[in-house]
């Protein structure tokens, strides 16, 4: 799904989309072409006038670090989510669960119905 040009629905798919390289900076060192194919793979087209300013934020608001790397001549940002990144990546999962339960469908292969029977068998 590209972004959308409604400015409400805009900005939750950009939301999500900040939580998703935040989640994927925490596993592995990113960069904006990797991450734009990840994104696209979860239906988000983000062009580059729109995924660099997003990586530049989080790195301007304390959440990613980046270091620059040269691979075959060319000069390759990497990001990785820094202390604080981490931090509010965790501060978020528990939110996110709690918002998946209440939106997403009680059925049996939603994340929400998943979870439940997971939780349940504990």
């Amino acid at each position: 799904m590209p972004i959308s040009k409604a400015k409400g629905l805009r900005d939750v798919l950009l939301a999500f989309a900040r939580v998703h390289i935040l989640h994927h900076a925490s596993e592995e060192k990113i960069f904006g072409a990797g991450m734009a194919k990840e994104l696209a793979r979860h239906g988000y087209r983000l062009g580059p006038g729109t995924l660099y300013p997003l990586l530049h934020r989080l790195q301007a608001d304390g959440l990613l670090s980046a270091q620059t790397e040269v691979i075959d001549g060319k000069q390759r940002k990497n990001y990785v989510t820094t202390r604080k990144g981490a931090a509010a990546l965790a501060a978020l999962r528990p939110k996110l669960a709690e918002l998946a339960d209440e939106v997403l469908p009680d059925g049996a292969d939603s994340p929400a119905g998943r979870r439940r029977r997971h939780s349940a068998g504990r």
